[in-house]
């Protein structure tokens, strides 16, 4: 009886463990936190998915077009902030600003966007 009564109690405290989020599981140092880039660019893809969610831009660059990855924080802290799954679609034109790979690749973190209908999400210049 009681090696039932252990048991029951044991499940009773460890079910809930797998229901809690997980802590930051990557580190943010291949961002360069200190630089706020800004790109003017059209959305090829906006990935609304977990664990981050990530925007696909073509940025216009002397004559050629860069493809650019930006990686943001999930979609259930974006929503907290206004994003929608509908907020962004391809072919949308919109101003985004980013934290840089340290690396020098086109890529970064997300910082804020103005929208095509000129409102913004997120810190914006």
């Amino acid at each position: 009886m009681k090696a039932i009564i252990k048991s029951l109690l044991a499940l009773a405290v460890l079910a809930p463990l797998p229901l809690a989020p997980a802590a930051a599981h990557h580190s943010y140092a291949m961002f360069d936190m200190s630089k706020t880039v800004e790109l003017k660019a059209t959305v090829t893809r906006f990935k609304w998915q977990n664990p981050h969610a990530f925007i696909e831009i073509d940025v216009p660059v002397k004559g050629q077009t860069e493809r650019w990855a930006i990686e943001m924080t999930s979609p259930n802290n974006l929503q907290q902030s206004g994003w929608k799954r509908t907020s962004l679609k391809p072919g949308d034109k919109i101003t985004l600003y980013i934290h840089p790979l340290r690396n020098g690749s086109k890529g970064g973190s997300y910082v804020g966007v103005r929208l095509p209908d000129g409102s913004t999400l997120g810190e914006v210049k």
